[in-house]
């Protein structure tokens, strides 16, 4: 029985999930957003791995399929050629199995780099990993002088030619790592054991289930809990989530039957839920806000792509930049809905054609309304730095944003069927529940900004037939944002006015 890294560190979250993945794999929902996201983090650890010039990969020296003991017994000639940089070193010791990212020679021994694509060197899980690491390591004669994390420094600028060193950061973590240490071996033992067990651990739900990561096994073991749980409830911690339910109270019954005080918006969902309550509207508060706008009147909304390894001048890694937007827009009271959209090339930066068509598409005047405005406000403050001639307007529109979320963050406006969210994609079709063509499923291809971005990225390696595909998808589920911010305000006018 071969234990590797990743199975260690499930076991380390959660002990039944390594043995549900050996039983009952079939069970897992895989998180597709994050497997996605690997092909962007597969390239930022490449990168990372020449942070200390030349070197030697492992597995490159192979052929054929990766054999474990192959591998393990080329990285021991390599260690006694004394090769001062290996990559992938493979190290086996009693059934345990792990490769190490960068191994590093030293003066009096090797040094073990992970390579991340986060931000923060000192996640819990890379402490697990690196420990398992060094155990084995060290079980195999190899002198382990340091454990380091390697990530990327997002206050790293990018002046148009790349510099790694800048780019990427070295966090020492050997006293986090020894901390975890003498953990490893009573881990492994226990492992091994819950891997031969026949009968399903009787773990029940804890707080592991979502921390450090969401686990694909959720779905199967909360399959006891009845609809409209604890665990449903809007804007609640895991914790908060979990003391209610190991107190017994698990329905929205018990926990309206107990003495637990929580939020107004919790209050609406329960009682909504109880009673099949219709929409309730706050008109009052409704209308204040109401009050706040004006016309002319613009609906905006921008997709974004995020760059680990920037790659366009001025940028930093993770930047949000806006690579298109939608505006829905009525010049005055009563008047007709318009559209106007803009997409930018894939193959150059997006900021400056974004920057150029907002300022000419937007005027000064204009009430802009955005949901959840932060992040729609941040990105024309952005790009009113990076482009000081256009500045002055930009950031005048960046003042006149207002954030149409407000009425239901404030629990002004409910309806059941939003459940336990308020996104754009929860409200809407709560609110117009027979328009299925207000509905994001509804959608081909590309229904949510993590697709957006990933598509995007994508985009300058696709034929044009795939680029023309992908631009009208792009193009569709933009539009149903602002389209959808359109409805909402909309259904706020037609509330208090009735």
């Amino acid at each position: 029985m071969i234990i590797n890294k990743s199975k260690y560190c499930g076991f380390c979250q959660c002990p039944k999930s390594v043995w549900l993945k050996k039983n009952k794999s079939e069970e897992f929902v895989a998180d597709q957003s994050a497997m996605e996201r690997m092909s962007g983090s597969n390239e930022i650890c490449a990168l990372e791995c020449k942070v200390f010039g030349d070197y030697v990969d492992v597995p490159a020296s192979m052929t054929g399929k990766a054999d474990l003991a192959k591998l393990v017994a080329k990285t021991a000639e390599l260690i006694a050629d004394n090769v001062s940089i290996l990559t992938k070193a493979s190290f086996m010791y009693d059934e345990a199995y792990c490769m190490v990212d960068i191994l590093k020679k030293e003066a009096e021994g090797y040094s073990i780099y992970a390579t991340k694509s986060s931000t923060s060197p000192n996640h819990h899980n890379y402490i697990v990993d690196i420990a398992y690491q060094k155990y084995i390591l060290e079980h195999c004669g190899v002198n382990v002088v340091s454990t380091n994390v390697i990530n990327v420094n997002t206050s790293y600028k990018f002046d148009g030619k790349l510099d790694i060193h800048k780019l990427f950061k070295i966090s020492n973590v050997d006293e986090l790592v020894d901390v975890e240490l003498p953990n490893v071996e009573g881990n492994i033992a226990q492992l091994k054991e819950i891997l031969n067990m026949e009968e399903e651990p009787s773990t029940g739900l804890n707080v592991s289930c979502h921390n450090p990561y969401p686990c694909g096994f959720w779905k199967y073991c909360s399959k006891h809990l009845p609809k409209n749980s604890v665990f449903d409830l809007y804007a609640t911690s895991i914790q908060k989530k979990l003391e209610y339910y190991n107190k017994g109270i698990v329905t929205f019954e018990d926990l309206k039957n107990s003495d637990i005080s929580i939020g107004k918006i919790q209050n609406m969902q329960i009682n909504h839920n109880l009673k099949s309550r219709p929409t309730y509207v706050n008109k009052k508060a409704v209308k204040e806000f109401l009050s706040t706008i004006s016309y002319p009147l613009y609906f905006l909304d921008f997709e974004t792509v995020q760059l680990g390894i920037p790659k366009y001048k001025n940028s930093r890694p993770y930047q949000p930049m806006p690579f298109q937007y939608s505006l829905h827009y009525i010049e005055k009271e009563g008047g007709e809905v318009k559209h106007k959209e803009f997409i930018s090339s894939p193959t150059k930066d997006p900021r400056k054609q974004i920057a150029k068509r907002l300022y000419k598409d937007i005027p000064q005047n204009a009430c802009i309304l955005a949901y959840n405005k932060f992040f729609e406000r941040e990105r024309l403050k952005d790009l009113a730095k990076l482009f000081p001639r256009m500045g002055k307007k930009l950031n005048v529109l960046a003042q006149n944003v207002i954030d149409l979320a407000v009425p239901f963050v404030e629990g002004a406006v409910y309806n059941k069927r939003m459940s336990n969210s308020i996104s754009i994609k929860s409200v809407l079709p709560a609110l117009y529940p027979k328009d299925s063509s207000l509905n994001y499923e509804s959608l081909d291809g590309v229904n949510n900004g993590n697709d957006a971005m990933v598509v995007f990225t994508k985009m300058k390696n696709m034929t044009r037939k795939e680029q023309k595909q992908i631009k009208q998808e792009l193009l569709d589920y933009c539009k149903l944002d602002t389209y959808a911010m359109v409805k909402i305000y909309e259904y706020l006018v037609k509330a208090v006015s009735e």
